[in-house]
């Protein structure tokens, strides 16, 4: 009895230990697949950091020099994308290709756009749009998406399958449903650096580079209308013009407010003309002694308040308190009102005198170049290579004193590059630009092959070569050819043109030592009060607005002087890597999260921060005194404004420039058929 007992008692016990080895192994299943798992995500972000940073097959050592030098260069390569407009044709196919979609595909495009560090930047209405372009389409396993070396004008979301992205042949991560990629194609024509392929059958949707800009464009236009309507609807706006009624709602905020949010108190003091632009808002007042406020009156959509605060009232006496879900203002503050009122341009006349003093050296280089023709130049030797062509050093034979730099252009590659409007448009702009600080075009000729344009001889290099001779420039320098950047964009601002492709390549040397700024083909004339939505400039210079397709005029300018000052300075930009979206991505983050080095003063500091203010509406030099704002930032406290525009003050660097005087070896043009480019329409 005893013995039965024993064996029934080991046998629940090593029932329980089975029980508990199961229990165990069940727990240490699960451990395993967490493991796996996390194994698995480990890998997707090793995968990802090898493919951001460091990219299979590449190695820096210092045999490759030439190749960082190469790689560095094409990053800084200026990207200028085809003019765009909206056209009811391109309107017609996009509407074609949207297609209905399920709760589920609207949530998981959504998903994808909201984590994407580029288009989550964009506001609701444009991502709605955005999503409402988007077509479906299956790509089978084994299918190809992207092929390596190959351009495209598509971004991708997965909603159901896999993907592969590889470069030469290396896996580099997995791309998967609520993922997007491609997105860069939407900016401009790039070239793509890895292939993606289906690992199982893919359901993706698509949004094309035509669809996306159309939205955004589409977008800006309609605010830009819509605050105009609202502005002339008010009775004391009435009677401003057309182009300050436009100049003020480019400049108006649009701001938002949930219900019960007061948008202004009472007793606060005040400066902010406000006009309802959606939603309903309600104005109540509090009386002494009296615990309730009373509600004075309900404000709707194309109301205004706060309009005594333009004119010098600065106490609320009334609250205004958001009474709808979703309540939106367009503001303007006191002084910009003033700005606007008192003239927000430049003093266009100002600026003219300024430059008159300036006139009589180069129009003796105009007057001796009146008569000339082609064949009377001598190439004294070649000084560069062009996208499209190259550029000589010559010299007239009738005055081989005068050297000039003469630009041949090749038409073919122009109209195969698609820049045929850029080139002309840069030419119209610089021979009507006559300022001590840009490169002067004096003469044009073309043939059936070539554009001949001879411009000003700048040959003691330019800032790029300087900087990277020095590591970084110091402070003196660097004010001082910043001053030179700022007079040639406060005349070009003046004339209602924007530069768009600040940075140290593009300016230029004279023997004197100073700076000017170099054609480009970015530049471009807009009317005062409107905005272009061309994605054009360099990579890291780009203002926020340009690359996210908000619309820009000559704000853009400024952010990329202040990319440029902290270049100098520093021997870096803020915003680079090797990875263009990187640097689009952290250009919209903004300078504030840039860490200055020391040797950048506090001054420079404050300068570059205000210059590059992510708002274009708050940058320096945006005021009505514009130039003359950012002339008087501490940092060009002491500087010498006077001399420098006379050209007595002496820079601290002068360049060794030795052109060659000797002619009895040199070429000349032996073209037929060449005739005088007076019309740049004429291509």
């Amino acid at each position: 009895m005893g013995t039965l007992r024993d064996l029934q008692f080991a046998l629940q016990l090593k029932i329980e230990e089975l029980r508990q080895r199961d229990t165990l192994i069940d727990e240490l299943e699960l451990e395993l697949d967490a493991k796996d798992e996390l194994i698995r995500r480990l890998q997707d972000e090793l995968d990802r950091y090898r493919a951001n940073v460091f990219l299979p097959g590449a190695s820096i050592n210092a045999g490759s020099a030439a190749q960082c030098e190469n790689k560095e260069r094409s990053q800084k390569r200026t990207i200028i994308t085809e003019p765009w407009s909206l056209d009811p044709l391109i309107n017609s196919v996009i509407s074609q290709k949207s297609c209905e979609k399920s709760e589920m595909s609207l949530r998981r495009i959504q998903a994808a756009i909201l984590k994407n560090d580029l288009l989550k930047n964009l506001d609701e209405g444009e991502i709605r749009a955005i999503m409402g372009c988007m077509y479906p389409t299956i790509i089978n396993q084994g299918g190809s998406v992207i092929e390596e070396g190959t351009s495209g004008d598509q971004a991708f979301v997965v909603e159901e399958g896999r993907l592969e992205v590889t470069k030469e042949g290396v896996r580099l991560l997995t791309v998967e449903p609520e993922d997007m990629f491609g997105e860069l194609s939407l900016l401009y024509n790039c070239t793509h650096t890895y292939s993606v392929s289906a690992q199982m059958d893919t359901k993706l949707w698509i949004i094309d580079y035509k669809s996306y800009w159309t939205v955004l464009m589409q977008s800006g236009l309609s605010r830009l209308h819509r605050s105009m309507e609202l502005l002339s609807s008010v009775p004391f706006l009435q009677s401003l013009p057309e182009d300050v009624i436009m100049k003020m709602s480019d400049l108006m905020e649009e701001t938002h407010y949930t219900e019960g949010a007061h948008i202004v108190q009472q007793g606060a003091t005040g400066d902010t003309f406000y006009i309802i632009s959606k939603g309903q808002v309600k104005v109540t007042e509090r009386k002494t002694g009296q615990e309730e406020e009373s509600v004075l009156s309900k404000l709707s959509e194309g109301h205004w308040f706060g309009e005594k605060f333009l004119w010098g009232d600065d106490v609320w006496t009334e609250n205004v308190v958001a009474a709808a879900a979703a309540v939106t203002c367009l503001v303007i503050n006191r002084e910009t009102y003033k700005d606007i009122i008192n003239g927000m341009e430049f003093n266009c006349c100002e600026e003219k005198l300024r430059g008159h003093d300036f006139r009589e050296e180069s129009d003796k280089d105009v007057s001796v170049l009146s008569a000339s023709s082609l064949s009377d130049f001598n190439v004294i030797s070649p000084l560069a290579e062009t996208q499209f062509g190259h550029v000589d050093l010559v010299k007239l034979k009738s005055d081989t004193e005068r050297i000039f730099a003469l630009r041949v252009l090749k038409k073919k590659i122009i109209i195969n590059s698609s820049q045929q409007e850029h080139v002309l448009r840069e030419g119209r702009i610089l021979m009507e630009a006559h300022c001590p600080f840009i490169v002067r075009l004096y003469k044009a000729f073309k043939d059936p092959e070539c554009l001949y344009i001879v411009t000003e001889a700048c040959l003691g290099g330019n800032l790029h070569n300087l900087l990277k001779e020095k590591g970084h420039l110091d402070e003196c320098s660097t004010r001082f050819y910043t001053a030179c950047v700022v007079e040639a964009l406060t005349f070009l601002h003046s004339h209602g043109v924007i530069y768009r492709d600040v940075k140290p390549e593009n300016v230029l040397l004279d023997e004197r030592g100073y700076a000017k700024l170099i054609g480009s083909r970015c530049m471009k004339k807009v009317e005062m009060g409107r905005r272009t939505w061309t994605f054009c400039g360099t990579p890291g210079y780009m203002s926020p607005e340009i690359i996210l397709g908000r619309g820009h005029g000559p704000s853009s300018d400024l952010w990329s002087l202040g990319v440029f000052v902290f270049e100098l300075l520093s021997g870096g930009r803020p915003f680079s890597g090797s990875d263009p979206l990187k640097i689009f991505t952290a250009t919209i983050c903004g300078i504030d999260q840039i860490d200055f080095p020391k040797r950048i003063s506090q001054s420079a500091s404050s300068f570059i921060r205000k210059l590059c203010r992510s708002n274009p509406l708050y940058r320096l030099g945006t005021q009505r005194k514009k130039g003359k704002n950012i002339q008087g930032h501490k940092w060009f406290e002491g500087f010498d404004w006077d001399g420098f525009r006379r050209k007595t003050l002496i820079p601290l660097f002068i360049p060794k420039v030795n052109p060659s005087s000797d002619t009895g070896s040199c070429a000349d043009y032996s073209v037929q058929s060449v005739e005088l480019c007076t019309d740049w329409d004429d291509f």
